[in-house]
């Protein structure tokens, strides 16, 4: 299923908590907490997926506990940052992450609607 490190009060698996103001981190000006622990893994791990080889890589989502997400994944961000779509940019101190679609097709049933 998926690893689980606190139910938390809000019942949806995590812990809702708010979230800090961090604009001087890395030229942001989103409020990110990035003391926020990880909560839960949703989806199946990188290796249960057929995904992990064996080496020091292993793609992964993970929620956290103030309800944002962590992707750990290949930065490709160089390789795609001159072909980005129409609107789309990466801000400094962002990079643009992949990660095998199976991962997030794995995760969907414990990704609530919005």
């Amino acid at each position: 299923m998926h690893d689980r490190f606190d139910d938390g009060p809000s019942g949806l698996g995590f812990p809702v908590t708010a979230a800090s103001t961090d604009e001087a981190h890395m030229g942001r000006t989103r409020n990110v907490d990035l003391s926020a622990p990880f909560a839960e893994r949703p989806g199946k791990p990188a290796a249960e997926l057929g995904l992990f080889d064996g080496r020091d890589e292993c793609p992964a989502i993970w929620r956290l506990a103030n309800g944002d997400i962590a992707v750990i994944g290949t930065d490709a961000t160089e390789a795609y940052r001159d072909r980005l779509p129409e609107g789309v940019r990466i801000g400094e101190g962002e990079r643009l992450v992949v990660l095998p679609g199976a991962m997030l097709a794995a995760a969907k049933p414990d990704i609530p609607d919005a």
